[in-house]
This record gives C-alpha cells, structure tokens and sequence, in this order.
C-alpha cells in the first residue's frame, strides 16, 4: 500500500511545488474511475444497512426476553421450540441471496465498463517506474512527436489515455486515485491501464506498492488540460531544448555535460557528453524542458532557484536513499549550472 508519508505529502501540497490536488478516492472525475466510486459507495450504504438491521433485532430480542420473563425463571422453563422463529428465517434467506447476487452482477458490470474505454485512445504513455521516480514517454508514430518527461502527466480533458506500465527495477504501483485504480508495474512484463479526466484540473497521484526506502516520496500528478492547450503543450516538449548564450548559462552548460549529463538527458545541447558503453543517460529523468514542471524528485522538492539549488548541492539531504548522489561542485559551479536549469523551458 502506499506510504502514509506519500499521502500525507499529497493532501497537504502547497500552491506552488507539491502535488497540489487531495489524493482522495472517495470523489472521482472520470469514466475510468466513477463506476467503482459510485460501487463504492453503494456497497457501504447496503454494508450499513446490514449492520443497522442486525443491532435493532439483536436490541430488540434482548428487550422482548426482558419483558417476558426474569434470568432465573428460565431455569424451570421446558426446552422447546419457540413460535415464529422460522418465519425469520424465510424471509432473511431470500433477501440475502437476492443482494449478494445483485452485489455480484453490479461489480462484474462496474468490472466490465472499466476495463477498456468505449473509444480508441488517441494518445499512448509508456511510463515506467524507477527507484524513486516516474519515467514519462509520450509514444507517436512519427519519431519527431516521441519525448520523454518525468514525474508530471500532461493529458486532454475528455479524451481516454492509454498507459503501458512497466519497471526498471522493482514492484511500483502506478496510482492516480481521482482517475484510475492502481495498476502494478511489474520488471519484464507490460501491464496496461487507461485514464481519463472530464474536467481540466491537477490529480495527483502516488506509488502504491513498497519499492524502497523513499517509497514515500515517489509521487506523481496528472496535468488535464483542453485540447488545444494540450497539444500546444506537446509539440513545446517535443522541441529540443534551446541552446544557451554566452556568459554563465554556456558555462553551466560545460559543467553540466561533465557533471551531470552521464545520467541526464538534454536533447538539444550543443556540447558532446561522453558516455560508458551502455549508459544511455536514462537512468535519471530527462531535463529537456525542466522548468516547464511544477516539483522535483517526484514531487518533493518546489521546482524554484531555491529548491534546484538545494537538491543539486545535496539532493540526500533532501530525500535520503535516492539513487542521486552528492555532486560536490563548487559555489560558482553550482550556480552557473542552475543559471542554465533555469533556461530549459
């Protein structure tokens, strides 16, 4: 299950740099998630009848026996069958199998409607989970439409999503709770999932399967916004990133690509990064288009001056455990590379 501090870190977010929306399940704004609100519902309104019938005829039974007679006079009392009490059970056994069936053939149906959108998704996400972060890629048939972003889902309202989960390393569960149901990504195998949201809004989301040490902090949001700001949104990420000037943004951009840029990815820059056979730069999320996104580290950190600064100088200080280590740069190295952070827009 996820982590209470995940949790506790989504519900009480900040305006700017944390999961912004309460991550409840009881209110959902969606067709992939509504049918099993409103099962839920249903199923804890009928639970609290059972209860509610079952206390006013054990009280009453207990207030009758009272009335009838006193504790030692049941001592000399024949055993024998009392009247009516068959009756009882004539008409309870019929209204029990009459509402465990039709419990059983709402939750197939509810089962049934969200397990596939009634339209084609139009948009596809690979999203893979990493110790502890999310990988975004936005898949298309044409190559120059295809880029990877992290931590941050940006979808258009009104439309179904479809979602291939899939792992780097361990278990991580892939939860967006006002959206969609939990769904596990799993090492070496695909799962699938879909969303969608009817109105534009922020829904955050969490891992929901222990994966570690910062499990807690492995949050994600989902952006919905309409189409047209959406696809203006796409083709601004599937652009590479803008080449730095002169002055202290191209010199961030040196110390980046020694520094930085074996785990990162940039596409766009204009310096070479050398790289060991078989590192690809994706064992980190992919900063192209970085101040485009609200947190970092999987919503833990605001994505201000302040907080970049304070994640690339000691990002264990922050979020113990992750696989990001201490850079030790210096002061002016820090700076000039936040300085070019700060134009990947």
């Amino acid at each position: 299950m996820g982590g209470l501090a995940g949790i506790a870190l989504a519900i009480g977010g900040s305006p700017k740099g944390a999961l912004s929306s309460p991550m409840s399940y009881l209110r959902t704004l969606g067709p992939r998630a509504d049918p099993a609100t409103v099962l839920m519902w249903g199923l804890t309104v009928l639970s609290l009848a059972v209860v509610g019938i079952i206390t006013v005829a054990v009280v009453a039974g207990v207030l009758v026996r009272r009335r009838r007679g006193s504790v030692e006079s049941f001592a000399t009392l024949p055993a024998q069958r009392g009247a009516g009490g068959l009756a009882w059970f004539w008409v309870g056994m019929p209204l029990t199998l009459i509402s465990l069936v039709g419990v059983m053939g709402w939750t197939v149906s509810v089962l049934a409607t969200i397990d596939s959108p009634k339209t084609r998704p139009r948009l596809i996400l690979e999203v893979t989970g990493h110790q502890w972060w999310w990988q975004v890629r936005y898949l298309s048939d044409n190559p120059a439409e295809t880029f990877v972003t992290a931590n941050e889902i940006h979808i258009p309202t009104g439309e179904p999503v479809l979602v291939k989960l899939v792992s780097a390393d361990v278990i991580h569960s892939f939860w967006i709770p006002a959206l969609t149901g939990k769904t596990d990504a799993i090492p070496g195998q695909t799962n699938v999932a879909w969303l969608q949201a009817d109105r534009s809004g922020r829904y955050g989301g969490q891992c929901a399967e222990f994966c570690g040490i910062e499990h807690a902090r492995m949050g994600l949001e989902v952006i919905a916004e309409p189409p047209a700001a959406f696809e203006a949104w796409r083709q601004g990420q599937a652009r590479p990133a803008a080449l730095p000037g002169a002055g202290p943004e191209a010199t961030g951009e040196e110390v980046f690509a020694g520094h930085c840029a074996v785990c990162h990815t940039v596409r766009g820059m204009s310096l070479p990064v050398v790289r060991h056979p078989g590192d690809e730069g994706v064992v980190a999320p992919d900063l192209t288009h970085l101040m485009s996104r609200e947190t970092l580290a999987a919503g833990t950190v605001p994505n201000t001056v302040g907080g970049l600064s304070g994640w690339i100088g000691n990002p264990q200080a922050l979020k113990p455990g992750a696989r990001m280590p201490k850079t030790y740069l210096s002061g002016p190295q820090l700076s000039v590379v936040v300085r070019y952070l700060e134009t990947l827009r």
